[in-house]
């Protein structure tokens, strides 16, 4: 595995997937601070916040992965705020949606936006391994 991250997050509405990918990245030792978050909004405002000015306590995480069906805020209006901010701001994270959908109108409404990800659930360690291998 390439370097280990300082931080990674993870952004799913169902607690068994966020369970098992924090113990896969906790396993994998991918990073020193693994932070999951079950609703999209909470989890926008927490590392980007409502201004975009003020970092994180824990820094801006360097890899963040986000579902795309889910309550409230969805995946979808996650990539497109994460879209709005500066460019040197997403530069700092790769941002990878991990969804159980591989339906063309999923996959296409993601290629709109520059430098995302997109795996398929669920997230294993070759999964984790190329896309670490690619990205970092």
């Amino acid at each position: 595995m390439p370097k280990k991250l300082r931080s990674v997050v993870l952004i799913d509405d169902n607690e068994t997937t966020i369970f098992l990918n924090n113990r896969l990245l906790t396993r994998l030792e991918v990073a020193d601070n693994v932070l999951t978050f079950s609703r999209a909004e909470q989890a926008f405002d927490a590392l980007w916040g409502t201004e975009t000015t003020g970092a994180p306590a824990h820094g801006v995480p360097e890899l963040v992965f986000v579902d795309l069906k889910m309550p409230g805020m969805d995946g979808f209006e996650f990539l497109q705020r994460f879209n709005e901010l500066p460019e040197p701001v997403r530069q700092q994270t790769v941002l990878t949606v991990l969804t159980t959908s591989m339906h063309a109108a999923d996959t296409a409404r993601v290629a709109q936006y520059p430098n995302i990800e997109y795996l398929s659930k669920p997230l294993t360690e070759e999964k984790m391994s190329k896309l670490l291998q690619k990205r970092f």
